[in-house]
């Protein structure tokens, strides 16, 4: 099992334990509600848990962090594990018989039958091979509920979504904007927002670092489906700060209903503004963004806060929030992540770019965290090393070791050595 699969199982279980670490929950019912529900679990396929099982992880997560979610490494790594030929083909054959049988029930079946054995053929090796070859079946999926969130503290959720911004013409030329933005559900205070050139990750990364050193750290954040928002490397960040990352259904804008609503009022009360004095750079608009945010938005009664300024609201508990105690450390949660095979002149290529490692790592496959500051090598989660790019151009004038001896002195002395 290679570290990207690790990593995949440490979320889904970090899905599993967040309402237990957010305490939003009753332990013991949320425990036998998910104890009794067959989960899609990555590499492994649908399984259930016991609530022992996911105690365990609870517990791993709080002495280990979410390294300590990652699954260990078999005794066996590098062994082949799979079915033959044979049992490959007698299971299409009849699964194709079966199709509409629950893959567990169809599991059962081949044991039952003697076609396969449990300690040599394991449920999620069916799984895999079924679904590799589309004979999973048709299954209904589970509708989720939609809720309606009220919550009366502070940074226990945080809605998120991107807008379209307003126009700006730099240098002759319209150039359209996107706003990224925050809002705690409690207080409807924005903790930062932020417009940029388009709708990437990195306006993404940098609007919530920012919010989380202004206004501290939520509990849950709630954003919709969106592919910003779904990234690995999201989710990665929000499983390091102990953030549950929770997402609406499709086609379901209601359900974030605060953050459609704010930003219908940054266009009826700050947009116009603009109208009159329009802004000349992105740089401008933003400037301006925040200071009407900070004396108007925040500063205005709301009348789902029975009066009270969102910024008011947020400041009557501002005792009992979690605060990023050491700013730098979110730049290493918010990084970008791949797995390549170094090469054999230590090198290995990423983004259209070559980059030269310490010779140790020549033919291995290494895990690459990166931003636009630096690219490093991760090992079980830590940083072990740095990249760096290459440059021709500076290795054509690398002066090189070579030899005192001539060519015949070589020859004679390897001579001699032969003797």
């Amino acid at each position: 099992m290679d570290e990207a699969i690790r990593e995949k199982i440490a979320l889904f279980r970090y899905g599993l334990i967040a309402p237990l670490l957010n305490e939003q929950v009753d332990r013991g019912d949320y425990l036998a509600e998910v104890s009794t529900k067959k989960h899609d679990v990555p590499h492994y396929g649908e399984k259930r848990y016991s609530p022992k099982t996911i105690l365990e992880w609870h517990l791993l997560y709080r002495r280990h962090g979410f390294d300590g979610l990652k699954p260990g490494r078999r005794s066996d790594r590098g062994q082949l594990r799979t079915l033959s030929q044979d049992q490959q083909d007698h299971v299409l054959a009849q699964r194709k018989e079966r199709l509409w049988m629950p893959v567990t029930v169809f599991y059962d079946q081949l044991i039952e039958q003697g076609d396969i054995f449990p300690k040599e053929v394991s449920y999620s090796t069916i799984y895999r091979f079924l679904k590799k070859n589309g004979l999973l079946g048709k299954e209904t999926p589970n509708t989720p509920e939609r809720k309606r969130f009220a919550h009366d503290k502070v940074n226990v959720l945080w809605q998120t979504d991107a807008s379209e911004g307003p126009r700006l013409r730099i240098d002759g030329k319209m150039v359209r904007t996107h706003l990224i933005a925050f809002i705690d559900d409690c207080s409807r205070l924005v903790p930062f927002a932020q417009f940029f050139p388009s709708e990437k990750f990195d306006g993404l990364r940098t609007v919530m670092k920012e919010a989380m050193i202004r206004r501290g750290i939520p509990k849950m954040a709630y954003t919709d489906n969106g592919k910003i928002f779904r990234s690995d490397i999201m989710q990665f960040a929000c499983a390091g700060l102990g953030i549950q990352l929770l997402h609406t259904r499709a086609y379901d804008p209601q359900s974030k209903g605060k953050i459609e609503r704010m930003f219908p009022t940054c266009k009826t009360r700050f947009y116009t503004l603009l109208r009159e004095k329009p802004a000349s750079t992105l740089e401008e608009l933003n400037e301006r963004f925040w200071k009407w945010l900070e004396e108007d938005y925040h500063r205005k009664p709301h009348a789902s806060l029975n009066g009270r300024m969102p910024l008011e609201v947020y400041l009557s508990q501002v005792d009992s929030i979690r605060t990023v105690d050491d700013p730098s450390a979110l730049d290493a949660l918010f990084l970008k992540r791949a797995f390549r095979k170094v090469k054999h002149d230590a090198t290995f290529s990423l983004e259209n770019q070559l980059y030269e490692v310490p010779d140790v790592y020549a033919g291995r496959k290494v895990e690459v965290r990166y931003d636009e500051s630096g690219v490093h090598l991760y090992e079980e989660g830590k940083a072990v090393a740095q990249a760096t790019q290459v440059r021709f151009q500076d290795n054509a004038h690398v002066k090189r070791q070579r030899s005192s001896l001539s060519f015949k002195e070589m020859q004679v002395e390897g001579g001699a050595a032969d003797v």
